[in-house]
């Protein structure tokens, strides 16, 4: 009997991987070896450097307390309900994250900027978003918001029916079993969502640009300031820029450990 000959595309694929690796590391790991770590840790030493960091910080964080807020029991009601319609809202959610970052800020200006279709009424509410402070936090609940929510949803279509089931018989009504039971079990889903939220919401650029400008210790968040120092100061760039990529990092850590631990509990409740 002939023996078949050994196929090449292994060693196509592993020549297809490595090209893959090679793009998307060496640029990232340049960020750290361009420039001497001295340099790097000097730029940072820049008030303004310091301000965009804190800024990016505070605010990424305050819209991520939004998100969870709101989007936690909108995805439990999108997980949990079967209506006409439900793909269409589905999509709704979904759309920021294929909307251009300008499009966005755009589209923010529009419903609440001062000529908005909402302007009126946050002016006479004695609301000020464009510009300010309160702004960049919209701006990142906007675009960051659909990775959460989705995922949420996801993690809550996945706890086991019967567990829920069964809270319900024993006497507890829909807000306990949401809080007692799904979100213990959908909070690996949940945090992983909350991460990646929170690392777009970091490093957004366009959206906040556009609706809430570049104001230093103002608006000016870190991607701001990284694109602003971007033609004068290229080292303060790349010291902001290696920050946040560590921070993305760290970020996507966070993300690969719940899930990890999602699909162990999955596999405990099989």
């Amino acid at each position: 009997m002939r023996l078949r000959a050994p196929s090449p595309f292994p060693l196509v694929a592993g020549v297809a991987l490595a090209i893959v690796l090679a793009f998307l590391a060496i640029p990232l790991v340049a960020v750290f070896v361009d420039v001497p770590p001295g340099d790097l840790l000097r730029a940072l030493d820049d008030p303004s450097a310091r301000d965009a960091l804190r800024l990016s910080l505070e605010t990424s964080l305050m819209a991520l307390g939004l998100i969870i807020a709101l989007g936690t029991p909108a995805a439990w009601l999108l997980a949990t309900r079967r209506f006409r319609g439900r793909a269409v809202l589905l999509t709704l959610v979904e759309l920021p994250l294929v909307v251009p970052p300008a499009v966005a800020g755009i589209a923010l200006l529009a419903a609440l900027g001062p000529q908005g279709l909402f302007g009126g009424a946050l002016a006479d509410l004695g609301i000020e978003l464009v510009l300010q402070r309160a702004g960049v936090v919209v701006a990142l609940t906007f675009v960051a918001s659909p990775f959460y929510i989705r995922q949420a949803v996801a993690a809550f279509e996945s706890v086991d029916r019967r567990l829920l089931e069964a809270a319900r018989t024993l006497g507890a009504g829909e807000a306990r079993t949401f809080l007692r039971v799904a979100v213990p079990l959908a909070r690996p889903g949940l945090l992983a969502g909350a991460a990646l939220a929170w690392g777009r919401a970091l490093g957004e650029f366009g959206a906040t640009l556009m609706f809430a400008g570049s104001f230093r210790g103002v608006t000016q968040t870190a991607s701001l300031a990284i694109y602003e120092r971007f033609a004068t100061d290229f080292t303060a760039a790349l010291a902001l820029s290696a920050v946040l990529v560590a921070a993305s990092a760290a970020i996507l850590l966070m993300t690969k450990l719940a899930m990890v631990g999602s699909e162990e509990l999955h596999g405990a409740q099989r």
